[in-house]
């Protein structure tokens, strides 16, 4: 096995030509990732001290060639735009933003046009030809200003692509297509001012026209040399996409008829490993990625010869998670995206926030509670602003919609005379002023960045997301110092997203030892031992077909641009070089066909299974997540003298609720939960109201209408006074319980509709009881009742508590009522016989019921009287009152008597003991 690398040959071969003269070289490389190793390279293959040779990319020779600089995307818009304004009449102008969604576009048509020397008239003519064509059959009748509109944006196209050309060339920057071009027509004089320099071009693939020129001139002058790196398999094989490039260059340069052809290896044939692993998802190559790095240190592999490619450059943070403790060292050469920096999600929430809030009313500012709390809550605000008692208000008053004075309010209510300049710079109104708003949002970052510590690691990392962030509103800020074509917050969020691209965070390291990290364009040049690369599916690897353009495919082959097709070729020479030197191989892709992230399995691999080279090892295994024995282990508490020492507290003193015997029964693990640990639920805004708020509305809105008359019995004109305070008594209690939110508009109006129409319903059944001379008198409401059992099997006496919603005389006999805002029917109610009562969940209701009968039957109101116990379903009004019923059908026993209550009792302890008895742990219940 052939173990020298590219570029060790490569310093080789300038050693021995140049030895004596290496300050003369400048050697170009397809990216600046691989100059540092061919230093090192250098710096271990000489024996004294020299000048280095100048290392560049072909992209800096062209901007040296050519004398103009490079401009990001985001500048040539603005400079694009101010060409475009200079040429379109007043009336014809569009905005910034609509401008912005077809220039970008066009820039990247003009930007491949130049790359490739492309006359652009022929390129404009063939697009205008082609559109006028698609309208061929249109009568002058039937064309509108539509069609001609777009008819003459075809036309300007020639207009628009030499104005602009020259306005950049005049100021001496350009995109990257018209540096290419000037340098193809500066070539010569470049090529007589080198003198005796020699430039060396190494590990080159896929060439554009422009730079095939200036390599071809420097060439045929003796002024330069190229060395290839391809492999034997893929030159000679003329389908093999990797050699495409490389295939016809050898073919079409003519210096190639008289020079020999450098270099042409045969490295993929030898000996090699090759894993291809199937996983679902993407997080599952993330891990397998890590103990495959695992694997290889434990095999005593050289770490400092083994890269990860990331296919998909989303896949870093997880990789990152998924490494081994054992990894000492690693260099990451690829920036984390801007896209996913806590810094600009904060910058974005900010974005929505403020236009969400003057898109609903300018003057009032009105806020939607998730767009503040997602500010508040954001970890580079909390730790800062503190200020969770302002978000307990929010949650805990239902909060929906509010204004922005409301807002200000309830923070100097929670912290007064606080002056917080921090929390004023968030939520402060913004206008159509662009300029404030970027200063704002620039203040914003400084104010994070000074509460941010240097001594703490994770505030540091934090530091620089903020940092990069802070670059991004500075490059806004200048350019709407330069070109003030930013005239609202849409254009500003607008431009604000596409400049992100430009905001990558670097991360640091040693790029000569350690585990390298990286994505598929680094890997360019470099060799490795070992190599393991994720996300090979198709649309990753290769990317697929993105038609981000003008020019259709047709006329693009027709002119010899790039398409799709070129690209995959280009992806297929990097995915080859990276396997040419490797020893041990290991290629990941997804098995998921749909989803995110999904697609097929990548035609690499397929490709490399058919094509199996004799000493290639090849394997293909599936990885599927181990699945444990059972989907779900069910919980289990034992009780601990703590526990028990609790549930005696509980007992003893607040008493056991109805409520909670039945909890208990439903699942043992929520009474822990509820009771014995004391855990409520975390308190949010309810957005729309929930079934237990409507229901508690309706109890206290029937609370406070019948408590005037409670103790009399009820006539025809008690029954009108309250049909006529409904509207005036519900809004009240809605008020009360829902808080702050918001109840005149969408679902929230009809449960206020629905809370009224049910009050309405009950007292018009009331109002015919009454009509039909039954005499309703209401002893109490929400009486709060309680009993202490004792019994000869109980480790002590057990209080029994509640509230009862309603106990009422009626014809002389007591009801026992509790209302229900769900569906309730009578056969609920009903039970043959106590037999194992309390085992079956179904019996709640009736358990709750005997409760309140048996702490009814202990209190001071019970004077002997016949006893029944029921309840009122709001959505079954019709049934009217439903009573307990002891048997079966119509002989079912409705009265509950003291021998009813004492059966009963037996049942109840039986429950007690069972949550009292140490040798039951608390199961939870599926």
């Amino acid at each position: 096995m052939n173990d020298i690398t590219f570029l060790d040959r490569l310093a080789n071969q300038i050693i021995i030509d140049f030895q004596h003269k290496l300050n003369d070289v400048q050697i170009v490389l397809p990216n600046k990732r691989a100059k540092v190793f061919l230093l090192q390279s250098l710096k271990n293959k000489l024996t004294t001290t020299v000048f280095a040779p100048k290392i560049i990319s072909i992209e800096d020779l062209v901007q040296d060639i050519s004398g103009i600089r490079s401009i990001d995307s985001i500048e040539l818009l603005f400079e694009f735009y101010d060409v475009y304004l200079q040429i379109t009449p007043k009336d014809k102008q569009q905005t910034f933003e609509l401008f912005s969604n077809w220039a970008k576009t066009l820039i990247q048509d003009f930007n491949e046009i130049d790359r490739y020397l492309i006359e652009p008239k022929k390129v404009f003519s063939y697009l205008k030809e082609i559109e006028a064509l698609k309208r061929w059959d249109l009568k002058p009748s039937d064309k509108t200003s539509l069609i001609d509109n777009h008819l003459e944006f075809w036309d300007k196209l020639p207009f628009y692509y030499e104005t602009f050309y020259k306005h950049l060339l005049n100021k001496k920057c350009g995109y990257q297509g018209l540096i290419y071009r000037e340098a193809d027509k500066k070539c010569k004089s470049f090529a007589a001012e080198l003198g005796n320099k020699i430039i060396v071009f190494a590990g080159f693939n896929a060439l554009n026209q422009a730079e095939e020129k200036i390599v071809q001139h420097l060439l045929y002058t003796n002024q330069a040399k190229i060395y290839w790196d391809i492999d034997d398999v893929f030159l000679k094989d003329s389908f093999h996409d990797s050699g495409l490039f490389i295939r016809r260059f050898k073919q079409d340069w003519k210096n190639y008829s008289s020079q020999p052809f450098e270099w042409i290896t045969n490295c993929f044939q030898e000996e090699k490993k090759i894993k291809i692993i199937g996983t679902p998802k993407s997080v599952g190559q993330a891990k397998i990625a890590g103990n495959i790095v695992e694997e290889l240190t434990n095999y005593g592999a050289n770490i400092n010869k083994t890269a990860l490619v990331l296919g998909d450059e989303n896949l870093l943070i997880p990789i990152l998670y998924g490494l081994p403790n054992t990894i000492e060292s690693l260099n990451i050469t690829m920036g984390y995206s801007g896209k996913n920096n806590p810094a600009q999600i904060l910058i974005t929430k900010l974005f929505k926030l403020h236009t969400n809030a003057i898109n609903r009313n300018e003057k009032s500012y009105t806020l939607y509670y998730k767009d503040v709390l997602e500010v508040l809550n954001h970890p580079l605000v909390e730790s800062y602003l503190k200020v969770s008692k302002l978000i307990s208000v929010i949650n805990d008053n239902n909060f929906t919609f509010f204004s922005h004075d409301t807002l200000i309010r309830l923070y100097n209510e929670k912290y007064p005379n606080s002056n917080n300049a921090f929390f004023d710079l968030l939520f402060n109104k913004w206008n159509s002023n662009c300029d404030e708003v970027l200063k704002t949002l620039s203040l914003i970052l400084l104010q994070i960045k000074e509460h941010l510590s240097n001594d703490v690691e994770e505030e540091k990392v934090s530091k620089t997301f903020v940092y990069a962030i802070y670059k991004v509103i500075n490059k806004l800020i200048s350019y709407q110092e330069k070109y003030g074509k930013i005239d609202s917050i849409e254009t500003l969020q607008i431009i604000y997203k596409q400049i992100l691209d430009l905001a990558e965070v670097s991360f640091e390291g040693e790029p000569l030892s350690g585990l390298q990290i990286m994505g598929v364009l680094e890997s360019r040049v470099l060799d490795f031992e070992n190599v393991i690369i994720t996300s090979v599916n198709e649309g990753k690897f290769p990317s697929g077909k993105s038609q981000n353009s003008f020019i259709p495919f047709d006329v693009k082959r027709e002119l010899g641009l790039p398409t799709y097709k070129e690209k995959d070729a280009i992806y297929s020479y990097h995915f080859y070089h990276l396997l040419m030197r490797a020893k041990n191989i290991y290629l990941l892709y997804n098995t998921d066909s749909e989803g995110i992230d999904a697609g097929e399995k990548s035609r690499f691999l397929t490709q490399l299974e058919i094509e199996k080279q004799p000493k290639h090892s090849l394997t293909h295994e599936i990885y599927n997540a181990v699945l444990p024995k059972s989907a779900y282990e069910v919980m289990e508490i034992e009780k601990t003298e703590k526990v028990l020492e609790r549930l005696k507290e509980i007992a003893t003193d607040k008493g056991f609720s109805p409520s909670s015997l039945t909890s208990y029964i439903r699942n043992p693990m929520q009474f822990y939960f509820q009771r014995v640990l004391r855990i409520r639920e975390v308190e949010e805004v309810e957005e729309s109201v929930a079934v237990n708020t409507l229901g508690t509305i309706i109890h206290e809105a029937l609370e406070e209408l019948y408590k005037p008359f409670i103790g009399v019995y009820l006539a025809q004109h008690h029954i009108e006074e309250m049909l006529s305070k409904i509207e005036e008594v519900t809004l009240k209690q809605f008020k009360i319980v829902y808080k702050e939110g918001e109840i005149k508009k969408g679902k929230n109006l009809l449960a206020f509709e629905v809370a009224k129409r049910n009050i309405y319903n009950f007292l018009m059944t009331e109002k015919s009881a009454v009509k039909n001379n039954e005499a309703i008198k209401v002893i109490c409401l929400e009486a709060s009742l309680e009993v202490i059992i004792e019994h000869e099997d109980l480790p002590y006496p057990v209080k029994i508590a509640g509230k009862v919603d309603r106990i009422e005389e009626r014809n002389g006999s007591i009801r026992i009522i509790d209302y229900k805002s769900g569906k309730v029917e009578q056969r609920n109610l009903r039970v043959n016989d106590f037999d194992g009562l309390t085992a079956n969940l179904k019996n709640e209701k009736v358990i709750q019921l005997l409760c309140y009968a048996m702490m009814f039957q202990n209190s001071e109101m019970f004077q002997n009287q016949d006893i029944q116990a029921g309840i009122i379903s709001f959505k079954n009004m019709k049934e009217g009152f439903m009573p307990f019923g002891l048997g079966k059908g119509k002989n079912a026993i409705a009265e509950i008597n003291m021998e009813t209550i004492e059966s009963f009792k037996i049942e109840l302890v039986h429950l007690i003991l069972e949550i009292l008895n140490e040798e039951i742990p608390f199961k939870e219940t599926l």
